[in-house]
């Protein structure tokens, strides 16, 4: 199939927590080989306000849309939003949910969040969350065998938000921001445990963003090196460099979404075991 996919974006709406929508659309995906799903989560879904702004979200992605809701004017809307775009629309439960009540000739509840079940999946993303938070921007480098992605760059490489994403998926992830000149953690070195991967982007971008961010505590840098293309063109040359020179991939998030940074993570990560 000379026009097939490798990535396509899956929005997944949900009343609740969205816990079935992930694990309905993960099962699909992983029937389709050489696919990866660039997820959109949009849970605790309630209010009409929030279906127009997910609806315009979807419409900047354009994408499958999976939605479990028990309103049917949120419904309702979800679906002409859809069909307006479009894109196909399939309301997960509807099917089992209509078959249960045939069999069953109970009541329908349509109580909002009766599915969700706290599984291990659920604590596995609970404990990667913490561990993202615990090893945020350089902290507690010593754990980094226990990480299973590492993700490095210069500031302002959406490293943090990538992390806390990939958390959400279920990877434990630890981010480090790269500094020239200044000595990496002796752990980052000798882990054999992590997929270890950087994050470029272009001068011009990189440059843009500093700009319009507060620096915190960033060490290092005085305001005009740190805003300076020169300067943040030899940061973007030696970290290239040093992924080369310890064989780490490297992704460039210039035009990419935080989604699709991490699928392609993901898809290293995979690749690697």
């Amino acid at each position: 199939m000379e026009n097939r996919k490798s990535f396509f974006h899956l929005h997944m709406i949900s009343d609740s927590t969205g816990e079935t929508l992930i694990s309905a659309g993960r099962a699909a995906t992983a029937q389709f080989r050489g696919v990866t799903a660039i997820e959109h989560v949009y849970p605790l879904i309630r209010s009409k306000k929030q279906v127009k702004s997910l609806i315009e979200a979807i419409d900047r992605e354009p994408g499958i849309v999976l939605y479990t809701l028990v309103d049917p004017d949120l419904t309702a809307l979800i679906e002409a939003g859809c069909h307006e775009l479009g894109l196909p629309c399939v309301n997960v439960l509807a099917p089992i949910v209509d078959t249960f009540h045939n069999h069953l000739g109970a009541p329908y509840r349509g109580r909002v969040g009766a599915q969700h079940v706290l599984n291990a999946d659920y604590f596995a993303r609970i404990e990667a969350l913490n561990f993202a938070m615990d090893h945020d921007d350089g902290q507690a480098t010593e754990d980094y065998d226990d990480a299973d992605i590492v993700v490095i760059g210069i500031s302002r490489t959406s490293k943090t938000p990538t992390s806390i994403y990939l958390a959400y998926r279920g990877y434990k992830t630890a981010n480090l921001p790269i500094v020239p000149d200044m000595p990496l953690p002796a752990a980052l070195l000798t882990a054999t445990r992590p997929l270890i991967v950087g994050l470029i982007a272009t001068s011009d971008r990189i440059s843009q963003v500093r700009e319009n961010r507060i620096l915190g505590s960033t060490p290092g840098y005085d305001r005009r090196d740190y805003l300076d293309r020169a300067t943040i063109t030899e940061e973007l040359k030696y970290m290239r460099a040093l992924c080369a020179r310890n064989n780490w991939p490297v992704i460039d998030v210039t035009r990419r979404s935080i989604e699709e940074t991490a699928a392609a993570i993901i898809a290293l990560r995979m690749k690697v075991g």
